[in-house]
């Protein structure tokens, strides 16, 4: 039986699943480069990636793929080449997201047991 005077619930809001898939297709470092080629250039071609990845084509196929599903990457057809771009509206959407759950109404102590670098303060 589901509480209703829990502060945390099991359920996602429209809003969190999204968000997580977003975090879970850029928690992989191949993605991330792929995500960084993308954003340095305006298009490339599906085998760009091929020479500056130490992956098969067939991996960076499916690394390109859940990308695309999560709405990071667009993708068309040029003839018989695979374009693909960055989608910048759907990433900056998802760093918008981020900031709002790290952000927090509360003020929050630092931790004496994994204090910040003094780099960060």
């Amino acid at each position: 039986m589901k509480s209703t005077n829990s502060c945390c619930t099991t359920e996602a809001s429209g809003e969190t699943l999204p968000l997580a898939n977003a975090l879970k297709a850029l928690g992989h470092p191949a993605r991330l480069e792929i995500i960084r080629q993308l954003a340095a250039r305006e298009r490339c071609c599906g085998g760009d990636f091929c020479k500056t990845l130490p992956l098969a084509q067939s991996t960076i196929s499916q690394h390109l793929e859940m990308l695309r599903a999560v709405g990071l990457v667009d993708w068309r057809a040029e003839g018989t080449r695979s374009i693909y771009s960055l989608n910048k509206s759907r990433l900056a959407t998802v760093c918008e997201q981020l900031a709002i759950v790290s952000a927090s109404q509360y003020s929050v102590e630092p931790n004496p047991v994994h204090p910040l670098p003094e780099s960060s303060k």
